[in-house]
């Protein structure tokens, strides 16, 4: 039975652009207060629901989801002071909270976003204690916009000291020691520049509390440095050294320059320039022994350690401490050097092939001394040790059935500890996990994580997952909607696609700008291998994508209508000629290309979805997912593609779109995650054919 779609008019012209002929025929979906825009959205809405009434299993899925979501979440320790901070979500609770543990053991709640918003709507984007524990800073956003605001309290005392401080969206903070002071990065008023929202040209300015921000804050740096910049900041232990890092959009490259407080003031640090005009990433660490360490891929995709002199951060000066891996890429350190050491440790963290690990090294020759102990193959999130020193770090370890859990690391006996496990227990199915390997279309090897049930044989309704895009990772990790959807009889794929970051940067940029359609071919290519290699069929598989990933399933669907049974395309990228007129778009240029520029036009029409749409095709079923106030990804893209398809279409399958309000990019309520989960897998078991209990 054919579906009748809410009427959406086409503008059959097109426009000519560096020569070429752009046909833009939904134009009038970009504007969401129009009365047009409005009434359509409405009826695919209306549409939507009544289709998702329909899908058998939905609520027992989302209890399902739910549940698995009930061990709730905690996260690895931040000393400053005599105090320890972090965060903890009770299974009974939406989102995770603010704690701090006192001198005495005495553990209370800092900041609790369902206290300050019992609707769900407030986010906690981040929190930043001073270097004693007596200060914090944090910054909340509302109903999913991230537009940060920031605030600051008593930790003692819990007392507002200020805020709200706008204009603070992704901003770096980093406190002076031993004052109420602080750098931020803040934007400047809308119109300055002529810009406007998130286009606003960032500054790092010295903010000291309780003085007024509008009035009072000192311009630090950035004034004649391009608008596009956005920076790093962090001061070293001592206080002495300011490092700033300014990259263009989200570039995987850096400037770097280095400011002595002593030689200068806070508020007019004597600045020199470390790293500018390289194409490399580079961050700089002022360390409590003297030394400045260099993490850097500069001629060294797969990343680097190095040491040098404050006095001379020439390049020619920087040393090796830990070499480049051939196989793994470097992706975070720490330091312990406690009395209790017979002598300094270094922890390096890699991402081998996808897979987290930890070394132990030498802190003064960088020799490799031992492997710090997991309980498996997964994922470890971050390395943390005490600021003044000792042989303690903490780290988070998770894989595809353990929750989170952050684990202790004593450098004396070269063990691990279980320091908090999530504070909830649930029934976590058992699975089988694999890394397999195959052979993308130009001869690249691509691995890929294969979850399914212990108990298959033969081929299963599959969903392969990708992200594919600014050098970004995706490792082994717990994940609901993975369990659920094995649980019920599935397999679940992720493929770890050129453009990510889990073989360095060459590997990234080998999935980006001119080289996109690697990314795809790659993720055809998992297709063709889950197909071949028995886990599923045509018929039975499925896709699924957000953001930059939702870019790659559009793509996948219109470049290989063939290939895929069902795709849920979330919070997508879909018009790649005007991407860069909406949410953050100006910022990727550097991943995509712009179409302000002649060639770079012709990469970006060479696979945009939205213009590779033809009448007369039998698409898969298409479900598009987006937030109303996504500040990233416009919901335009959804709109536009959607009303293409809905026309072009000659199959039964449905083209949907799913909106929800007072959310955005991220940041979910536990209950608003359930909600989505349910609906996307309730959606792509219907048209694969898993049959939900």
């Amino acid at each position: 039975m054919s579906i009748v779609y809410p009427p959406a008019s086409r503008d059959p012209g097109s426009q000519k652009l560096h020569g070429y002929s752009v046909a833009d025929p939904y134009r009038w979906l970009e504007d969401p207060d129009s009365e047009a825009t409005r009434r359509w959205s409405e009826a695919q809405r209306e549409l939507c629901d009544r289709a998702f009434d329909d899908l058998p299993g939905r609520a027992a899925l989302r209890e399902r989801v739910a549940e698995l979501l009930r061990t709730g979440s905690v996260s690895a320790p931040v000393w400053r002071g005599s105090r320890q901070f972090f965060t903890r979500r009770l299974p009974s609770q939406e989102r995770a909270v603010l704690l701090t543990v006192e001198p005495g053991g005495e553990e209370r709640v800092l900041l609790d976003p369902m206290r300050l918003d019992p609707s769900g709507a407030t986010t906690l984007d981040s929190w930043h204690p001073d270097p004693e524990g007596r200060r914090l800073a944090y910054k909340i956003s509302l109903g999913g916009n991230e537009e940060s605001l920031l605030h600051v309290l008593d930790i003692a005392t819990g007392e507002l000291l200020e805020g709200p401080i706008p204009r603070v969206r992704h901003s770096a903070i980093a406190w002076l020691p031993g004052r109420d002071a602080y750098y931020y990065v803040r934007q400047l008023p809308v119109g300055d520049g002529g810009a406007t929202g998130s286009d606003s040209p960032r500054r790092v300015y010295l903010h000291r509390v309780g003085t007024d921000p509008a009035t009072d804050d000192v311009l630090v740096f950035g004034d004649g440095l391009p608008d596009t910049y956005d920076y790093g900041i962090l001061v070293s232990g001592d206080g002495r050294w300011l490092s700033l890092g300014a990259s263009q959009g989200t570039e995987n490259r850096s400037d770097l320059w280095l400011g002595d407080l002593s030689a200068g003031t806070p508020e007019a640090p004597q600045f020199r320039p470390v790293q500018v005009g390289v194409d490399a990433d580079t961050g700089l660490y002022m360390w409590r022994d003297g030394r400045a360490y260099l993490f850097t891929d500069r001629d060294a995709p797969r990343s680097r350690l190095c040491v040098a002199s404050p006095s001379d951060l020439s390049y020619t000066a920087w040393r090796d401490l830990v070499a480049e891996d051939p196989e793994a890429v470097l992706s975070d350190f720490a330091i312990l050097d406690g009395p209790e050491l017979d002598r300094p440790r270094l922890l390096v963290g890699w991402t081998r092939h996808a897979v987290n690990e930890v070394t132990v090294h030498d802190l003064e020759t960088g020799e490799r001394l031992d492997t710090v102990p997991t309980p498996g193959v997964g994922a470890i999130g971050g390395l943390f040790e005490r600021p003044e020193g000792g042989h303690e770090a903490w780290f988070s370890y998770t894989d595809s059935t353990s929750p989170g859990t952050v684990l202790r690391y004593d450098a004396r006996s070269g063990t691990t500890e279980v320091w908090a496990a999530t504070p909830g227990m649930v029934a976590v199915p058992e699975v089988r996990s694999s890394q397999v390997s195959y052979r993308s279309c130009d001869g690249t090897t691509v691995r890929m994580l294969v979850v399914e049930p212990l108990d298959r044989t033969g081929p299963r309704p599959t969903i392969l997952f990708g992200y594919g895009g600014f050098g970004s990772s995706l490792v082994p990790a717990y994940d609901p909607s993975i369990l659920a959807w094995v649980e019920a009889g599935g397999v679940y794929a992720v493929a770890n696609l050129r453009g990510g970051g889990e073989e360095g940067e060459q590997w990234h940029r080998a999935g980006m700008r001119e080289h996109k359609q690697n990314v795809f071919d790659d993720f055809h290519s998992a297709a063709e291998a889950l197909i071949s290699g028995g886990w599923t069929t045509t018929e039975q598989l499925g896709t699924y994508g957000g953001s930059n990933g939702g870019l790659l399933v559009g793509a996948a669907l219109v470049q290989r209508p063939d290939l895929y049974r069902a795709v849920v395309c979330e919070a997508p990228l879909l018009d790649m000629v005007r991407y860069e007129r909406f949410g953050l778009g100006r910022l990727w240029a550097g991943e995509y290309g712009s179409a302000d520029v002649p060639e770079e036009l012709g990469w970006l029409l060479a696979y945009s979805p939205y213009h590779h749409v033809r009448e007369g095709t039998e698409y898969p079923a298409v479900l598009f997912t987006v937030s109303d106030n996504d500040a990233r990804v416009d919901p335009m893209h959804a709109r536009k593609m959607c009303a293409a398809l809905q026309h072009a279409s000659k199959s039964v399958a449905p083209v949907l779109l799913r909106s929800e309000s007072e959310v955005g990019h991220k940041g979910r309520s536990m209950t608003r995650v359930a909600d989505l989960t349910a609906d996307t897998l309730a959606f792509l078991a219907w048209h694969t054919g898993l049959r939900l209990p």
